[in-house]
């Protein structure tokens, strides 16, 4: 299904619905695109494995593996593709994990592909303009307001100071590694290396693999042997992310390692010493899964001897202004662009929305805002769309007229609720306005 171009931009499409796959590929195939498309998730993984692909389109609802699942897949290893979801079934909800695990944008079947391919064609522009002055993944932890991450800036050195394990508590998109990363950066064990493992990404079958290694022929597919992260993190720091998705089995041999400082490879006796240390990282409540049988309370005591709690973004609102313009002046750098600041409503937009994907979701909106950007200021017309439905009214942004006009809107809506006894249906039905208008108005002023 892939037509071998002139260095030209490969376009991955993963569509469980077979028609759809081969209109769009053929429209970009004619636009001048190299596509792979499938209907399977897990053959798409291996496309990303093993070609380079420039940019992916994944439909949110499939059978075995939905594109929510597969965009975090893709991201773990390969987190400079920018991804678009499709759906045939739009929700604000979906748009927001969508943001939130790295898509650039979400769209509505059937697709309006003059749009597609503007989106398409704006992302890649920009990808081919970075100039390498930033990172896209900046390291750096920007300053922050917030006296809970004064405080915890403040203790990490401290904590770095140590070998003790540490257990990071956190939401997703809190930023969990990048306090991993600067732990170790400001430790003893700072010329040594960190290595990072996700346990939520790797099955149960493969995991003692990836932490202890093997043997060759220690089992069918082990034709050669090879090291765990466990050896080849010796002398430097193992970051076991997600931990509170590792099985029962999995972690009472982290114990032993924990506790006896030795391990062996999967089909060997010979014992391997080793002096890692241990940081983890949850988004789990851990205290619960102890409760209901599924973490080891030992192992918990154990790798908690220093706990650090991450507080999502909602609850450190006065960082996202200061957060925004840091990831403005990153991306901006980073696409060449001379964009310098956000307007009024902009910013607005940013500060009132709840951010449930937290630092990674505000960092995967300013880069997009900034790609889509054509002045010197992000304005809200350079988010997705869903962020501006979302965001709370602000009486200053709004002129008098259209203030009169929602008020008004408000009074019609409140009469036909009271008129109708409160069913949504039939208030439509009086305001001659379709159900989806309603709902829609309602929840812009407040009234849902």
């Amino acid at each position: 299904m892939v037509k071998s171009l002139t260095k030209k931009h490969t376009i991955l499409i993963v569509d469980d619905e077979l028609e759809i796959c081969r209109s769009l590929e053929e429209l970009l195939q004619e636009c001048g695109y190299s596509v792979y498309a499938t209907t399977k998730a897990n053959e798409a993984l291996d496309i990303v494995a093993s070609h380079p692909i420039d940019l992916a389109m994944l439909d949110i609802k499939m059978p075995q593996m939905d594109g929510l699942k597969l965009l975090q897949l893709i991201k773990q290893d390969s987190h400079d593709i920018p991804v678009i979801m499709i759906t045939g079934y739009p929700s604000f909800k979906s748009a927001v994990v969508a943001m939130r695990f790295g898509a650039v944008n979400i769209f509505t079947k059937p697709i309006k592909f003059a749009d597609l391919h503007t989106e398409i064609k704006t992302i890649l522009g920009a990808k081919q303009q970075q100039t390498r002055k930033a990172v896209v993944h900046p390291e750096e932890i920007p300053p922050s307001k917030s006296p809970t991450m004064q405080k915890l800036m403040l203790d990490i050195p401290k904590m770095a100071s140590t070998d003790a394990p540490i257990i990071i508590n956190g939401e997703s998109g809190t930023g969990k590694e990048l306090i991993a990363n600067l732990i170790h950066r400001k430790s003893m064990r700072r010329n040594q290396k960190i290595i990072k493992i996700n346990c939520a990404a790797i099955p149960e079958s493969l995991m003692e693999v990836e932490l202890f290694g093997c043997v060759a022929g220690a089992f069918t597919d082990a034709k050669l042997g090879r090291a765990g992260k466990f050896e080849i993190a010796d002398k430097g720091t193992l970051f076991l992310d997600e931990i509170g998705d590792m099985s029962i089995a999995v972690q009472a041999k982290i114990l032993r390692v924990l506790q006896e400082q030795e391990f062996e490879r999967i089909g060997s006796s010979t014992v391997i010493k080793t002096d890692t240390r241990i940081i983890a990282a949850t988004n789990k409540d851990i205290p619960l899964l102890i409760k209901q049988g599924l973490f080891r309370e030992d192992l918990y005591y154990r790798l908690s001897v220093v706990e650090i709690e991450l507080p999502p973004l909602r609850q450190r609102k006065e960082d996202i202004e200061g957060l925004a313009l840091y990831f403005l002046r990153t991306f901006a750098t980073l696409y060449d662009r001379p964009i310098t600041n956000f307007s009024a409503k902009a910013l607005h937009i940013l500060n009132s929305l709840e951010w449930p994907g937290n630092i990674r979701e505000l960092k995967n909106t300013i880069e997009r805002a900034v790609i889509f950007c054509e002045g010197n200021s992000i304005e809200e017309t350079d988010f997705p769309t869903q962020y501006g439905r979302e965001a709370k009214p602000h009486a200053n942004l709004v002129s008098p007229y259209e203030q009169a006009v929602e008020e008004l809107d408000r009074e019609r809506i409140l009469e036909a609720l009271r008129r109708s006894d409160g069913s949504k249906s039939r208030a439509a039905d009086l305001l001659q306005m379709h159900r989806k208008t309603l709902y829609n108005k309602m929840k812009r002023l407040g009234l849902d």
